[in-house]
């Protein structure tokens, strides 16, 4: 499809005008995103940095003046040592008579009988102003006009008046001359872009108005070559003006005016084919049977409705080519979007005449627009179209031109943008298969990953309709003993190859998150577990270890989040936060559902995948979201058992961190006080405990006697107190140790490497000795539990005696650790144990009303601060010139964060004094893009930055 300009054939693959001229420039701008060779990262792929879209010119034809805008004076800022006043906060009643005052004033009429002022206040049906406009166009068209004229005068915020005088025919030349001479500019404000409730009423009634002005006159009046004429006259020219509110109030007035004529175009349209089919249908009759009258009745309707046609076709291509045509690259922003707005609104409702290449290159043209508000309406008037099977052939075209753009949207930084570009994706793919590459349909793919949720669902439906959809070609499969295999089971095995694929590993939650909504495979317990444990039938692919990792990582992320309706961390922000009874109601049915599966399902597959320490850290956290209630209701006290018997094996024998602390949360889990669980949980937890303290004890009997015989212990006994203290130390973390009364043995160790008694090679392993400093701490903070929630009066205080004492000596130990320790490990975990001290055992303690409670209270003293404080200063800030990996760089770069947020939290908290936050902002401009960004408005508060 072709068109002219300026004498020019334009195609529909040639760029906008304004691009010709600077062809050179417009390839220096274009991002990498947007060229179709370009292939996503995965940094984009998460939402992280976004490729940015090339930008339209401004209009070279536009040269309005800016609107002067008043400044606002800056008030002289008060010193940080004044304090300033509070101002009372308006009560709502004063702030709603402020705001009826101000737009009072903003008005710019008080006639009550003009148009604006009855649109503007009137609580009338708009239908009934324009009837009563109407009655007076009939009986005098003139004043009539002017009535209307001054009404898009007054929308654009003008105060002038057209006077009643004025020369017939009108010369809207100069009255747009006059109206600007009187246009108040100072303000920079005019209705359609005032802010407020009444404002945003008054501009749907301005295109209301519009609108119904057009359907109440679409029978007579709009063809008396009066009415339209002077209103598409006057609308031109205002819309070419270079007052910025007369440009837009025009443009949108003149766009919904189109809109309101492609309707009746339409209405008409039809009534000329019914109109047709019947002149034919009595033109074929024989001519006795045929009525002359109704054939010469039927032509001259047909005839009338031909002209009407004609007439409005005239000014509809007179408006877009003396409007839209100017306005759709128009520099302001609000203006293109109105024109991508209406544009998409006349080929859906008439696309005989509007869905035409020489019509969609505008919108092709504008999805290369520098605003996000204006790329998103062009994808908004592209959906319905390609929602339409009967428009895919005029769509063709369009699609293969510009479908490498609307492929890079779906990387848009504008999140909206992005997942209407991903929408627009799925519907090209449902009428064009064939024209998306691979290459175009990997830029999707990898979007199920998004930070953004809406754009990872709609990514997650693309690949539903691409990949992830049961088919009628798919053979039914059995597993080796003859069990069928459900239908899920190729969808499943597809999205784990996907998974493994995307090479994003740990992100299951993300995945499984993109499609919880969309498709029912993902909470397809039943088909993952067979997977699992069913042995594979004849011909049937046999799941490796990875793909059998990642099956379980996707259905334990299931699991999660269907039994609790939470989205991973980073997708949770745009999601509400308060769930509906019904949400609520369908969350606990899910968590029943999978209670009942999996009480039968887990321990045999604890028991296939018992060695797998990466599969048993997955698996051991599926009850943790069980129903307990359950395993009573439903009689399965020997699943109970089987479940603690496999966890009371995997504690004794596993070594792997993830795996124990998994582990030791779930057993917290099962020894929920108050469920029917609980007493034989509590057993089993008892009988771990006590597996894991002999063991603990056996070795570091076995160590201290080899010390002090003056022996050195083999690596046998090495690893036997190192992975013995490692169990104690995971466990306290979930579990009450102290009447076990393991801190003296414990605190043992940590006193001699503080006091250096041992030489090193006589002393604990340094690993070890992080495990007793951490249990330590658990067990005072164990301590302080107690104390404040379950001691009974007659014994809380010698109790707190007892704490006190241990708490004393214990941070006396970490302070010479901290300063002093022999590694860095022991170091950083005597600090971290200091900082967390600190809090809980901060003034909170002195409003208790027990005394022996308030006496735990601990206030450090300087030189305990001073050693926290070179220590952030020595950990924190000072930079290694080390090669490492991105993986340990960024391990390591998270552990500063943690160490200085520890920091930090001693000063909001005031435990510290606050000038001790000096030391941190001599290194602020330095590290604010690595360390310090997070801290510095979220917890570091206001007043630190006026030291």
């Amino acid at each position: 499809m072709m068109a002219r300009r300026g004498g020019k054939r334009i195609r529909m693959n040639d760029p906008p005008p304004e691009y010709e001229e600077h062809g050179e420039l417009l390839n220096e701008s274009t991002s990498d995103g947007d060229s179709p060779m370009k292939r996503m990262t995965r940094l984009r792929a998460r939402g992280g940095v976004r490729d940015k879209p090339p930008i339209i010119d401004d209009d070279e034809d536009d040269f309005w003046a800016p609107v002067a805008r008043k400044r606002k004076q800056q008030g002289q800022r008060k010193p940080p040592g004044e304090r300033r006043e509070r101002a009372e906060r308006p009560r709502k009643e004063h702030i709603e008579k402020e705001q009826e005052r101000v737009d009072m004033e903003r008005d710019v009429t008080t006639d009550e009988n003009s148009l604006y002022f009855i649109v503007r206040h009137s609580k009338s049906a708009i239908a009934s102003i324009v009837d009563d406009w109407i009655e007076k166009y009939k009986q005098n068209r003139d004043s009539a006009l002017i009535a209307l004229m001054q009404f898009f005068i007054n929308a654009s915020g003008c105060k002038g008046k057209i006077s009643e005088d004025m020369p017939h025919p009108m010369e809207h030349t100069a009255v747009i001359r006059k109206m600007t001479e009187e246009f108040d500019e100072e303000s920079g404000e005019y209705p359609l872009i005032m802010p407020g409730q009444q404002w945003k009423k008054f501009k749907m009634n301005f295109c209301d108005f519009v609108q119904t002005l057009v359907k109440q006159c679409q029978y007579s009046i709009i063809y008396d070559q009066f009415l339209m004429d002077n209103v598409i006259s006057l609308l031109t020219g205002l819309s070419d003006s270079q007052v910025r509110a007369f440009r837009h109030t025009a443009t949108l007035a003149a766009m919904k005016l189109m809109t309101a004529l492609v309707d009746v175009a339409l209405l008409v349209s039809n009534n000329f084919e019914n109109a047709a089919k019947q002149y034919e249908a009595e033109r074929v009759k024989s001519r006795d049977r045929r009525a002359s009258d109704r054939l010469e009745s039927l032509m001259t309707k047909r005839a009338e409705l031909e002209e009407n046609m004609d007439e409005i076709k005239n000014m509809l291509t007179y408006m877009f080519k003396s409007v839209f045509v100017h306005r759709y690259r128009d520099t302001l922003p609000d203006i293109r979007a109105i024109c991508m707005a209406e544009i998409g609104v006349w080929m859906e409702n008439y696309p005989q005449n509007f869905l035409d290449d020489s019509y969609l290159k505008y919108i092709g043209w504008t999805l290369h627009d520098k605003v996000g508000e204006v790329r998103l309406r062009c994808l908004q008037a592209l959906l319905p179209l390609y929602d339409k099977e009967e428009l895919k052939g005029k769509l063709e075209l369009f699609t293969s031109k510009f479908k490498d753009r609307i492929v890079a949207m779906t990387l848009d930084k504008e999140f909206e943008v992005a997942v209407h570009a991903v929408k627009l994706v799925i519907s090209i793919l449902k009428i064009h298969p064939d024209i998306l590459a691979d290459k175009d349909c990997e830029i999707v793919y990898e979007l199920v990953y998004s930070s953004h949720r809406g754009v990872a669902q709609a990514a997650a439906e693309f690949l539903n309709v691409r990949l992830f959809h049961l088919t009628a070609d798919m053979e039914e499969t059995k597993t080796r003993r003859g069990k069928i295999r459900l239908p899920n089971t190729p969808l499943i095995r597809d999205l784990v190859q996907f998974f493994i694929e995307s090479e994003l590993h740990e992100h299951g939650a993300y995945l499984v998150d993109s499609f919880i909504d969309n498709n029912a495979m993902v909470k397809d317990w039943e088909c993952m577990t067979d997977l699992l444990l069913e042995e594979p039938g004849f011909n049937e692919e046999v799941l490796d270890n990875k793909q059998e990792s990642t099956l379980i990582e996707i259905m334990v992320s299931s699991v999660k989040q269907s039994a609790t309706g939470e989205a991973p961390v980073g997708r949770a922000s745009n999601r509400k936060i308060t769930l509906s009874s019904k949400e609520l109601k369908a969350i606990q049915d899910e968590k029943v559902r999978l209670t009942e599966h999996f009480i039968i399902t887990l321990p045999p597959l604890l028991e296939k995948y018992q060695a797998d320490s990466e599969k048993l850290a997955n698996l051991l956290a599926i009850p943790q979201y069980f129903e307990l209630d359950i395993y009573t209701t439903n009689r399965q006290e020997s699943n109970l058992q089987a479940l603690l018997d496999k966890m009371s094996y995997i504690m004794s024998v596993h070594t792997d961190r993830e795996v124990l602390e998994t582990c030791a949360k779930t057993l917290e889990y099962l020894c929920s006080e108050g469920s029917a669980t609980y007493t034989r949980c509590d057993v089993a937890r008892s009988n771990i405990i006590d597996n894991a303290v002999n063991k603990y004890k056996d070795a570091i009997d076995d160590w201290r006697n080899l010390i002090a015989g003056e022996e050195q212990p083999n690596e046998d006994e090495i690893y036997n107190v190192t992975i013995s203290l490692k169990v104690i130390s995971i466990l306290y973390a979930s579990h009450n140790l102290n009447p076990w009364n393991l801190f003296e043995s414990l605190f043992q160790d940590v006193e001699e490497c503080q006091s250096k008694k041992n030489l090193p090679t006589r002393a604990l392993p340094n690993e070890a000795l992080v495990y007793c400093i951490e249990a330590c701490y658990f067990s005072i903070s164990w301590g302080l539990y107690y104390v404040e929630n379950q001691c009974e009066s007659s014994n809380i205080a010698m109790v707190s005696s007892e704490l006190r004492g241990n708490f004393v000596k214990y941070m006396a130990a970490c302070f010479e650790l901290t300063r002093d320790g022999p590694t860095e490990q022991i170091q950083e975990s005597a600090y971290q144990s200091i900082c967390d001290l600190l809090i809980v055992f901060s003034d909170q303690l002195s409003k208790n009303e027990n005394e022996h409670i308030r006496a735990l209270e601990y206030k450090s003293t300087l030189d305990e601060q001073l050693i926290l404080n070179n220590f952030v200063q020595h950990y924190v800030f000072t930079i290694k010139q080390e090669v490492v990996q991105d993986e340990t760089r960024i391990e390591e770069l998270h552990k500063k964060r943690n160490f200085l947020a520890s920091f930090c939290k001693l000063i909001v908290y005031n435990i510290i004094p606050t000038k001790s936050a000096a030391g941190i902002f001599k290194h602020y401009v330095k590290a604010l893009s690595s360390i310090l960004r997070p801290f510095a408005t979220a917890i570091l508060p206001v007043s630190l930055f006026h030291l």
